[in-house]
């Protein structure tokens, strides 16, 4: 058994069709748990708030992933105690509704970003999150400009502390409403004005789905303004397995093609057990 894919190329010959749930369970049966490394495996935190931090970072562990992400200064160290990192953290900035596309706005995150920057030298960490902000009836570009306006003011401390400012992609239709880095063209568009390598974007695969489609052609078009991936079925934000629309395992294949060297973290709503199926959605971005 050489690989994943042909095991699941025996398995699937020797029993019929099998769903997407099916194939990764008799794989994982087949091979075991260990991932091929391909892909960086991170899980946003927030989908699993019932369970205890400290618990859930043993559990990851388990199953084979390296980090646990959007959390806070004050979570690092549980993190660290199981020899974990935090792909992406928070901790800074003013909310998804308030961001850089306003000026009021901008002396009062530049502070917020500043305190934390020697926080993530410290611990290692070399990004954080950051939001556009709500339109509030101002123009894309318009708010383009504010945006690179109070980024640029980051920039020097970001290159001081090697940290990369990563302006997440939010669908306006279902979600949040009125969010202005709603489209990739307009994120990539950003990165160009900013004009620095230390401001990127998290391209977040559910909420591109549900604003424009077109998931692979957008990545192998958009991929040099791409510092994070996140995931979720479509419709529903549930687990990314057959009950939802996109065909992930295609998705991660092409991620891979691009030479990309970063993270793609779980950020699903899970219906079922929520670390059995937090196990089986990582399998099914393992690609080969």
């Amino acid at each position: 058994m050489s690989s994943r894919r042909s095991a699941l190329k025996n398995i699937a010959a020797g029993a019929g069709l099998l769903s997407v749930t099916e194939a990764f369970a008799a794989s994982e049966k087949a091979l075991g748990s260990t991932l091929n490394g391909k892909i960086n495996h991170s899980v946003c935190k927030w989908c699993y708030g019932s369970i205890p931090l400290e618990t859930f970072a043993q559990e990851c562990k388990k199953i084979g992933l390296t980090s646990i992400e959007l959390l806070g200064p004050n979570e690092w160290p549980i993190l660290k105690k199981y020899g974990l990192t935090c792909a992406l953290p928070s901790g800074a900035g003013m909310g998804i509704e308030k961001g850089f596309n306003d000026p009021a706005n901008h002396d009062e995150l530049v502070k917020s970003y500043e305190d934390i920057f020697p926080k993530l030298k410290e611990a290692g960490y070399t990004t954080v999150i950051c939001f556009s902000g709500n339109r509030r009836g101002m123009s894309d570009i318009d708010g383009m400009r504010n945006c690179a306006v109070g980024l640029r003011r980051l920039i020097p401390s970001a290159e001081k502390y090697n940290v990369t400012l990563v302006m997440e992609l939010l669908n306006s239709k279902v979600n949040h409403k009125d969010y202005m880095c709603d489209h990739t063209a307009w994120g990539a568009g950003l990165c160009e004005m900013v004009g620095s390598e230390k401001f990127k974007l998290l391209y977040d695969i559910y909420h591109m789905s549900i604003m424009e489609g077109d998931v692979i052609a957008t990545i192998k078009t958009y991929h040099k303004y791409i510092a994070h991936y996140h995931t979720g079925g479509v419709p529903g934000r549930n687990e990314i397995d057959e009950g939802q629309e996109l065909y992930y395992p295609a998705i991660m294949k092409a991620i891979v093609e691009t030479g990309f060297k970063g993270f793609v973290a779980q950020e699903f709503i899970p219906k079922r057990e929520p670390l059995a199926s937090l196990k089986q959605c990582v399998q099914i971005c393992d690609v080969a």
